[in-house]
């Protein structure tokens, strides 16, 4: 039964990764009147549905009973303030990830951030293996070090990058070291999160909710702090739209997916997973978005992914 979970949650995790990335890539960068959504807003909302959904789900554990459901979450999370407080780190980093995430594909096109962050399996697996004494074998190492060959590829210039004098609306740069942040928090915020899933009886959907909870917090703080002025001048919500409230629902439910599967599985599987949306995520950024064309590095590094894609019955041994 927990095999059968394991890579049912790996296989939605595919399907939320590319579709999350597609959706807001293409709402950041659709032209439209007036003013563009609050990344930082977006990044609360999808917090707030987060906890909505946990506490339904916990409600339906306790046999759809309003009574059971508030005797669970006062003796879990009322009555446990400290293991509550444990969640306060990674709940931090991750409201900074996601905000991280927004920056990023404004400033590149969706298959360069997919391939690029794939560093996180590397982050993770040096997370894994000194927090939670992890042992990987030669050919996990070996996929690992692939991987990350296969990224310096696809940011390795072409010649007509390197003529061009032409800049884009938005800076490279500015991208790539947004996910190579969210590559280090990720990998260390997934390992402590991991950490707590394993070495506690509490359920997955309560721990969320305490993630939930601090994570709404930071999220409130950077509102006020980066976009204050905008939201007392057109509103918490401005700028929101169908397409908007797609890519937080997507937000929230990819919070729901990533703690099963580490509840399941384990974060390096889980970065693995991801990395096969690249290919879903470049064919439909090429083909419908039409905001990125393969160039020689980039195909190169689809042959690394490749050779990754062979690996990964090994890695699945974990």
């Amino acid at each position: 039964m927990s095999a059968n979970l394991k890579y049912l949650s790996l296989g939605i995790l595919v399907f939320q990764t590319t579709s999350l990335v597609l959706t807001m890539r293409y709402s950041r960068t659709l032209k439209e009147e007036g003013p563009r959504y609050l990344s930082s807003t977006a990044v609360v909302v999808a917090e707030l549905l987060k906890i909505m959904a946990c506490i339904l789900l916990v409600y339906k554990d306790s046999k759809c009973s309003l009574r059971a459901l508030n005797r669970v979450l006062h003796d879990e999370i009322l009555n446990k303030p400290m293991e509550t407080l444990k969640l306060a780190i990674p709940s931090g980093i991750y409201t900074l990830q996601n905000n991280l995430l927004y920056v990023a594909l404004s400033n590149l096109d969706a298959a360069t951030y997919q391939v690029t962050y794939q560093l996180k399996i590397l982050t993770t697996a040096l997370f894994s293996v000194s927090m939670l004494s992890k042992k990987l074998g030669v050919y996990q190492w070996l996929s690992l070090v692939i991987l990350m060959t296969g990224v310096a590829f696809v940011q390795w210039p072409s010649d007509s990058q390197l003529d061009s004098k032409e800049l884009s609306a938005g800076s490279q740069f500015v991208g790539l070291m947004a996910v190579l942040t969210a590559c280090f928090s990720s990998g260390f915020a997934g390992v402590y999160f991991e950490k707590i899933l394993k070495e506690t009886k509490q359920s997955v959907w309560i721990r969320n909710i305490q993630l939930g909870f601090f994570g709404s917090i930071f999220g409130l703080m950077g509102v006020y702090i980066y976009d204050g002025e905008l939201v007392s001048k057109n509103g918490f919500f401005q700028g929101y739209n169908r397409l908007t409230w797609i890519v937080v629902v997507l937000q929230a439910l990819g919070g729901l997916v990533i703690a099963a599967v580490i509840k399941y599985a384990d974060n390096i599987l889980k970065g693995f997973a991801t990395s096969l949306s690249i290919i879903l995520s470049t064919l439909i950024s090429y083909f419908w978005l039409q905001d990125f064309v393969p160039t020689s590095p980039y195909c190169s590094m689809k042959d690394w992914v490749g050779q990754v894609q062979w690996l990964l019955p090994v890695i699945l041994t974990l």
